[in-house]
């Protein structure tokens, strides 16, 4: 049912990296990383509070010290952010002990992406920081044999045209490392190419626009209702001249409320496996969970984690 996942884990297989867990407490990832191991999908750090090093926590706290002294944090304030498994493993990450951390089943989404952010920082490329779903559905003909990608999900509530064009990039960008399709992206609005007016439609049609001048070769379209951009006969009726004839297999939304509420209707109702939220936009890889994640969830994520290592080689 799940092809996709199975060629994602060859994937991983084929070039082991290492993947820190930093909630070493957590049964589910016990399980998890038990499940890595046995079936050699990733090298696995595990961590909490007894496995850090004090030498290590003054090392990496004096670096994140200068990292953030900008913004008035002391050096015994560093010091106390280091003593959490959560930073001290991004730290690793950006000292190349590991080539990349998942975490979110007992933090925040907030909590990954501040410590994601201050000690792996933003990559220059891509300019904004975003999470996105790989959604695979079952049974279904539509995207890439089944396969969406999904954004943002996790991160801005509001984006700007200019974020809602670097949310398309990096989200085509990691389409192409993890799964090797050609991307295919739909800016989803509640109007298709001025079928209505608003806002939030001029802002989709500055960032499309934004995305075309900086990448001419992306596939992608908008604004298109959801309808036209994976469904071919209502984008031949809606639009004889579509871009993506109704093939669109990256999904960009409008805001977070969208991107959020949609991955979760899809994951419950069509029964979709939800990859992620995968954090894109950074220097280094890393994936947030969900605090609801299962052990399996939190080993496709990995995977998603370790092959984006791959790439970055």
């Amino acid at each position: 049912m799940f092809e996709i996942i199975d060629e994602m884990r060859k994937k991983a297989k084929a070039d082991l990296k290492t993947i820190i867990l930093p909630e070493g407490h957590d049964a589910r990832v016990l399980a998890a990383a038990e499940k890595i191991k046995k079936e050699n999908l990733a090298n696995i750090i595990l961590l909490d509070e007894d496995a850090l090093e004090g030498q290590r926590i003054d090392i990496f706290a004096q670096e994140f010290y200068e990292l953030r002294k900008f913004k008035g944090l002391t050096l015994e304030e560093a010091k106390a952010t280091l003593r959490n498994p959560l930073y001290y493993a991004a730290m690793m990450v950006r000292h190349g002990e590991a080539d990349g951390f998942v975490a979110g089943a007992s933090h925040t989404t907030p909590d990954v992406v501040r410590a994601s952010i201050y000690c792996l920082g933003v990559d220059p490329k891509f300019g904004t920081v975003s999470s996105c779903f790989i959604m695979v559905v079952p049974d279904c003909e539509m995207g890439e044999r089944g396969t969406f990608i999904f954004a943002d999900c996790g991160v801005i509530p509001q984006p700007t045209a200019r974020e809602l064009a670097n949310i398309a990039i990096s989200t085509a960008d990691l389409e192409k490392m993890v799964l090797g399709f050609i991307p295919k992206i739909a800016m989803l609005s509640y109007s298709t190419k001025g079928s209505a007016r608003g806002e939030s439609v001029e802002k989709i049609r500055e960032a499309v626009n934004l995305v075309k001048v900086a990448y001419p070769d992306l596939i992608i379209d908008g604004e298109v209702q959801l309808d036209s951009a994976i469904v071919p006969e209502v984008a031949k009726i809606k639009r004889a001249d579509d871009v993506l004839k109704g093939e669109a297999n990256v999904l960009i939304f409008p805001n977070l409320d969208a991107g959020n509420i949609s991955y979760k209707l899809v994951n419950r109702l069509a029964k979709a496996r939800a990859i992620g939220p995968i954090l894109q936009g950074l220097n280094k890889p890393c994936s947030d969970l969900s605090r609801g994640c299962t052990s399996e969830e939190i080993i496709d994520c990995v995977v998603v984690t370790a092959i984006r290592s791959q790439k970055k080689d």
